[in-house]
C-alpha cells in the first residue's frame, strides 16, 4: 500500500506531541538504568512518524473494523496513540517490566488499552521463519491471543517494529493468519513505514 509521500507533513497537535515526548524521556530513563538487566531487544521506533500514518490511515476510513493490536509492544505507546485516534487498541508484550511500563503510558494519555503479557505469535507461527534464532523466537510465555480470547484475525489493523531480518517473518505471520482486508503497518528504521493490506481472498 503506497503511503502519501508528505505523510511526515501531517500536523500533530501540541499535546499528541507533549505526551510523546514525556514516553520517550521515559523510555531513555528506564534504558539508562544500571540497576536492572537491560532488555536487548527493546528499541523505541519514531512515534511521531508512526502517529503520522496511522492518523492518515484512520482518516481515510481504511480498516475494516476498529479493534487495533500492537506486537511486542514495549511502553505501549503506538497502542495508546492509537487509542487516541479512536481506535480499540491491544497490545501484547512477553516482558512483564514493559507491561508495568506500558500501563504507566496508558494512565499519562488517559485512553484505554487492554494490555497482555504474552507472546504476539499465533500458536504454530515460529514454522515460518527460516532462521531459528530470530529474536521474536523462544519466548517461554503465554500464547497472547489465548489470555484476550481472540485471535489475530480479530484485529482490523496491526502494528509491528520487526527486528532487523525479521521483516519478512513478520508479513509472513500476518499473511497467513490476519483476517482478509486487514492491514499491518510496519516500522522498518528511520523514515520507513511500511502498510500493507491482506488480500480479500483467501
Amino acid at each position: 500500500m503506497a503511503l502519501p509521500r508528505t505523510i511526515d507533513e501531517t500536523p500533530i497537535i501540541p499535546e499528541i506531541r507533549q505526551q510523546i515526548e514525556r514516553a520517550r524521556d521515559r523510555i531513555q530513563t528506564f534504558q539508562d538504568r544500571w540497576d536492572q538487566p537491560q532488555i536487548e531487544q527493546f528499541v523505541a521506533s519514531d512515534f511521531e512518524l508512526v502517529f503520522q500514518t496511522l492518523t492518515w490511515i484512520v482518516e481515510q476510513r481504511l480498516p475494516i473494523g476498529n479493534r487495533m493490536l500492537e506486537w511486542g509492544c514495549g511502553f505501549a505507546v503506538v497502542a495508546a496513540l492509537a487509542a487516541r485516534l479512536g481506535l480499540d487498541a491491544t497490545g501484547i508484550e512477553a516482558e512483564q517490566r514493559l507491561l508495568k511500563e506500558a500501563e504507566q503510558t496508558c494512565q499519562d494519555f488517559d485512553v484505554p488499552v487492554d494490555l497482555v503479557w504474552g507472546n504476539f505469535l499465533p500458536p504454530g507461527a515460529e514454522r515460518l521463519s527460516h532462521n531459528p534464532d530470530f529474536p521474536s523466537l523462544g519466548h517461554a510465555v503465554p500464547c497472547g491471543y489465548e489470555t484476550i480470547g481472540a485471535d489475530l484475525d480479530d484485529f482490523a489493523l496491526v502494528f509491528g517494529y520487526p527486528w532487523p531480518g525479521e521483516w519478512v517473518f513478520h508479513e509472513r505471520v500476518f499473511a497467513r493468519y490476519a483476517a482478509p482486508g486487514a492491514l499491518l503497518v510496519l516500522f522498518y528504521g528511520p523514515n520507513d513505514v511500511r502498510a500493507f493490506r491482506k488480500s480479500l481472498v483467501r
